[in-house]
């Protein structure tokens, strides 16, 4: 507060704000609980609280000071394990018209309202994967939340307008389903959910939806070793209409077929991807309203995707490079992204021979998100390299003793 220079009513307002944003409905925190906060009466806020505070400030819970239910330390178990999670996620994942979706004996006519409620169910989803990566309980939901919009259009009557709205939502909850899949490796579960979102897509006709479809099979193709398709699926998100009006959807797709190419080894196809990616990330309109599954890529984003492919490549040096611009523009609330980068820049240290460097790195990661999908799989392979590289030293014994513990 002193940073920012705001009152208690002020902050109070912006929290309040932050929920309705997650949720869809106006928090209800006063300022009796902020003053609570403030004097250390409440140390362990609800995970509801606790994500609007750090979105409002910029800053993790633990930075603010505040510790885990049941915690007496920053660490807290697995988010699918933890009750806390739980309950945050149902208030954000579920909050936001909780009603919509109940059986009704009375056909009704359904609206933009209807539309905008779910809609604000998707950005809690979103915002969910996120802080947590995808948990299993997150892509079940998200999968339900699919099958609840198509049974609401089931139930009621619409125009085709908002019939057609509310397939894009259904295939968003199931594209969110299916990379919380992808993102927990859980890939044989991640495919059964991409057929699904393509119909669901066509219905609307919504080619946006399309694009993040194809775009998170290229990645599930690539963890399958289906590199072809992986590329295909690439080309194909490249080829959408709206790769073609909007430049911001280019670089992002510009920026995976990167690192699918870096897989093959082509390299000089890879480095030219990645400076497509950029020049079109570069005459975007930042400004635009887009998704909000969209609100992940950024600089920060193409950085990290540049990492993975020059690692890929053997191009350590660069991976290093652009890791750290990555770290240094990453936003506060992408705590799995950020993890994903320091599992990425400890593996280009290694790769550099700075054993030592590259232990502390990895050891940045928090235990909780050590064990999410993708992230344990880079640490994994961490462990083994260094254990290859320097299977003697005092740094690789430490941190297999930390690995063991996470």
């Amino acid at each position: 507060m002193d940073d920012h220079r705001i009152k208690v009513g002020e902050l109070t307002s912006l929290i309040n704000q932050e929920i309705e944003g997650l949720t869809g409905s106006q928090g209800t925190v006063n300022e009796r609980h902020i003053y609570k906060l403030l004097e250390g009466k409440h140390r362990s806020p609800n995970a509801l609280l606790r994500v609007a505070l750090e979105r409002v400030t910029g800053s993790t819970a633990a930075g603010l000071g505040f510790v885990s239910r049941g915690k007496t330390t920053p660490d807290s178990p697995a988010p699918e394990d933890d009750p806390v999670y739980r309950r945050a996620f149902l208030a954000a994942a579920t909050a936001a018209g909780a009603t919509l979706t109940a059986p009704s004996a009375t056909q009704r006519r359904l609206g933009s309202a209807d539309v905008d409620r779910l809609n604000a169910k998707l950005a809690a989803v979103v915002s969910m994967d996120n802080a947590y990566g995808g948990t299993a309980e997150l892509q079940q939901h998200a999968a339900a939340l699919a099958e609840e919009t198509v049974r609401l259009q089931n139930a009621h009557t619409a125009s085709s307008r908002i019939r057609s709205e509310l397939y894009g939502v259904a295939a968003a909850f199931t594209a969110s389903a299916m990379w919380a899949a992808i993102d927990g490796r859980r890939l044989k579960e991640a495919e059964s959910y991409l057929e699904r979102t393509i119909t669901l897509a066509g219905l609307a006709n919504n080619r946006l939806i399309m694009f993040r479809a194809w775009g998170h099979a290229g990645i599930m193709y690539r963890h399958l070793g289906r590199r072809a398709d992986a590329i295909a699926a690439a080309e194909a998100t490249r080829n959408l209409g709206v790769t073609r009006s909007d430049p911001f959807y280019a670089s992002l797709a510009w920026a995976r077929l990167a690192t699918f190419h870096a897989d093959n080894g082509d390299a000089r196809a890879s480095m030219r991807a990645i400076g497509l990616a950029q020049e079109s990330y570069d005459r975007a309109d930042h400004a635009k309203h887009r998704p909000p599954w969209m609100g992940f890529y950024d600089q920060a984003e193409l950085d990290s995707l540049a990492t993975f492919a020059s690692l890929r490549l053997g191009n350590c040096e660069a991976a290093e490079r652009h890791a750290h611009r990555c770290l240094a523009t990453l936003r506060p609330d992408l705590e799995r992204n950020r993890s994903l980068t320091y599992a990425n820049l400890a593996l280009a240290q290694l790769g550099q021979g700075d054993v030592e460097l590259a232990v502390t790195t990895a050891r940045t990661v928090p235990s909780r998100m050590a064990r999410q999908g993708r992230v344990g799989g880079l640490l994994d392979s961490f462990t083994t390299q260094l254990t290859a590289v320097a299977p003697r030293s005092p740094d690789t014994a430490a941190w297999r003793e930390h690995r063991r513990a996470a």
